[in-house]
């Protein structure tokens, strides 16, 4: 009977528990949880991951995803708050005891009996410490967030919300501001400060209170040797580093590119650019040297691009990112300017690609009246007969816009939108004015220019995020290949290394925009000085003022430039003397089509799709007087031929064919050969 007895008790006793068991795993799957997403700060990174830029969440708060923690951190935060985290459920029944105990013993609070998961249940839901009925809800919600995460993804919400005084959240945000570097290495003391913080945000807050914050880290210290965490010697070293006394700003690197990447995409919570982040800063540092002795009101831009993969490595919008006199909060990477003589060497390098002229090919550089139109060079100098390879290396005016006129301005705007570059006429109409800097332009579009002429006549836009788009091509390999040459001729400025810096400078109209824009064999640098008013800056010149900084940006670049490509097989590299009879002296295009009797292009027709022969490309001409000289893509492929047709051999593609005749009349066509 008792036997009988005994065991209708333990049943019951099992029924009540079980039912127990089941109530509560009721109610704790009943509770109404605070929301687990937490918005975090979009984070701006360079290449490397570098942290380029924060931005504050919503409430003004700094709250950044935790990354990369030191594992030093992490077990002085167990040990200090919750020795026994990895193995309760929530709630640790003998640091509650402990607690309760201790608050009866001498009647106030002595130590807290939360742990981690309970304080994460506060922190979601922004509750006080002190309530019965709080700390009951706390237990409550710890309970179900031990049910639905992990013990690491628990962890990662502490460190996320962590409060460490003002508006800093998190363990990330608080390593930035207070000792300015990421938590993922931090000294014993750093770590011991971090941990000490949450406990009293506002109390220990070591840029107001740093004896209290001292004292908290020496207590935290002394946990972590007790639980065996750290050696007391390297505690008693720790407690001899000085606490910081001050907030740090957030880091703030190349600002007005942040600033675009993030208003074009303002989903996405983090932006990896392919930024080197040491190169920018030191940009930024030449950016402020270069405008501090020179007024209040003159500013700077800077882009640096990988022209082989169209990579932007750096890019400075102002010298300061304020709002200054220099109305530093512009980028003026992509404010429309005036490009001066920027697009000169578009312009050669089309008349070299169409057959009107060769580096060697004699210019004029005289007075000229084209239709009204009557331009003069900068200095107001007329300098006769010159070779184009020094009318560009000296910035001619006269010869760049006769060669404009026999292109055709709507030529020049076409391959400036080919090349990505998307030109603003005032007048809407394109006029010769354009040759000598009469359209808006950027600074990005003149890099991405110069970029194309660098890559062999390709185009490959440039890029700040994923991968560049497929290149296409702007030039022939053998215009952009002889740009690049003349270019790499001119005389550095004074006091600069004579290293064959492919550059051109440029001057807008009334001294408003000065330029320099260079490249190697590798990489693109482009340079832009004035007001971002738009006011003129008198005495302002691009060769003296810009060209200096562009070596000087090279210079922190790399310690030596990469050789730019050795001649195309096909260059035709020779003196004026032994060019073809018609290209010794350019005659404009437009004179060449007025005079009665030149060649006309029997075969291939203009705009055709033509198979490739065994023997190449057959071609016929029509009119004009022998000899005759083919070119295709501006290079010469036959010279001096007296019959009116023959075989070209030709590798397949699209193809601008011309011939000259003996006196100097020329015409062309434009094929595709398969």
């Amino acid at each position: 009977m008792i036997r009988a007895r005994w065991l209708f008790a333990a049943a019951a006793g099992l029924f009540l528990a079980a039912a127990a068991r089941d109530g509560v795993d009721r109610f704790i799957s009943a509770t109404g949880m605070p929301p687990l997403a937490l918005s975090t700060s979009v984070e701006v990174e360079a290449r490397d991951g570098t942290l380029l830029r924060a931005y504050t969440v919503a409430d003004g708060r700094w709250r950044l995803e935790p990354g990369p923690v030191d594992p030093l951190f992490l077990k002085m935060l167990v040990a200090y708050e919750d020795g026994r985290f990895h193995d309760h459920g929530g709630i640790d029944p003998l640091a509650l005891t402990r607690a309760a105990l201790q608050a009866l013993r001498y009647g106030q609070v002595v130590s807290g009996g939360s742990t981690l998961t309970m304080q994460v249940a506060r922190l979601l839901e922004e509750s006080g410490t002190g309530r019965v009925a709080g700390k009951l809800r706390q237990m409550r919600v710890a309970l179900a967030l031990e049910r639905r995460l992990s013990k690491e993804e628990i962890l990662s919400l502490y460190l996320r919300l962590a409060p460490y005084g003002g508006n800093l959240e998190g363990i990330r945000a608080a390593s930035i501001s207070y000792l300015g570097k990421e938590p993922a290495r931090l000294t014993a003391a750093e770590a011991a400060l971090l941990v000490a913080i949450p406990q009293s945000p506002e109390g220990r807050r070591p840029d107001r209170h740093p004896e209290r914050a001292e004292a908290a880290r020496a207590r935290v210290l002394a946990r972590a040797v007790r639980a065996g965490v750290i050696e007391a010697e390297r505690a008693e070293a720790a407690l001899q580093e000085p606490v910081p006394r001050a907030r740090k700003p957030f880091p703030a690197v190349a600002p007005h590119l942040a600033d675009r990447v993030t208003k074009a995409d303002p989903l996405r919570q983090t932006h990896r650019l392919t930024l080197d982040a040491a190169l920018q800063k030191r940009l930024e540092a030449l950016a402020t040297e270069t405008v501090e002795a020179r007024g209040e009101r003159l500013q700077v831009a800077m882009l640096v691009a990988d022209h082989r993969s169209g990579e932007i490595l750096a890019s400075v919008g102002s010298a300061a990112y304020r709002a200054d006199r220099r109305q530093g909060f512009l980028d003026m990477t992509v404010a429309l300017r005036s490009p001066g003589s920027l697009l000169k060497p578009l312009i050669y390098g089309l008349a070299f690609d169409e057959g009107l002229a060769h580096p060697e090919t004699l210019l004029d550089d005289r007075p000229m009246d084209f239709a009204g139109y009557r331009p003069q060079n900068f200095d107001r100098i007329f300098r006769g007969e010159i070779r184009a390879r020094e009318a560009l290396q000296m910035s001619l005016n006269l010869p760049a816009v006769a060669l404009t006129d026999a292109l055709g301005p709507a030529r020049l705007l076409s391959a400036l939108e080919q090349a990505g570059v998307k030109p603003v006429l005032p007048g809407g109409q394109p006029g010769l004015a354009v040759a000598l800097g009469g359209v808006g332009v950027t600074l990005s579009d003149m890099v991405q220019l110069y970029a194309a002429l660098a890559r062999g006549g390709v185009v490959l836009p440039l890029h700040v995020e994923g991968e560049g788009a497929p290149g296409r091509r702007l030039l022939s390999e053998v215009s952009a290949w002889q740009v690049a040459d003349i270019l790499s001729g001119m005389a550095p400025p004074p006091g600069a290394p004579a290293n064959r810096l492919a550059y051109k400078t440029g001057t807008s109209y009334g001294h408003r925009d000065a330029w320099a824009v260079g490249f190697d064999g590798q990489h693109v640098v482009g340079i832009w000085l004035g007001r971002a008013d738009g006011t003129p800056v008198p005495g302002v010149f691009g060769a003296d003022l810009a060209a200096p900084v562009l070596f000087r940006a090279f210079a922190r670049l790399k310690p030596a430039l990469d050789p730019l490509p050795p001649p195309p097989r096909t260059a035709l590299t020779v003196s004026n003397a032994e060019l073809p009879q018609p290209l010794r002296r350019f005659r404009s295009r437009l004179a060449a089509f007025q005079t009665t009797g030149g060649p006309q292009v029997a075969f291939p027709p203009d705009g055709a799709e033509v198979e490739r022969l065994r023997g190449g490309l057959k071609v016929k001409v029509e009119g004009g007087t022998a000899p005759f000289t083919w070119l295709a893509n501006g290079a010469p492929v036959a010279v001096s031929l007296g019959g009116r047709e023959t075989m070209l051999d030709l590798p397949a593609g699209f193809l601008t064919l011309s011939v000259i005749d003996a006196d100097g009349r020329s015409a062309r066509t434009a094929v595709r050969l398969r």
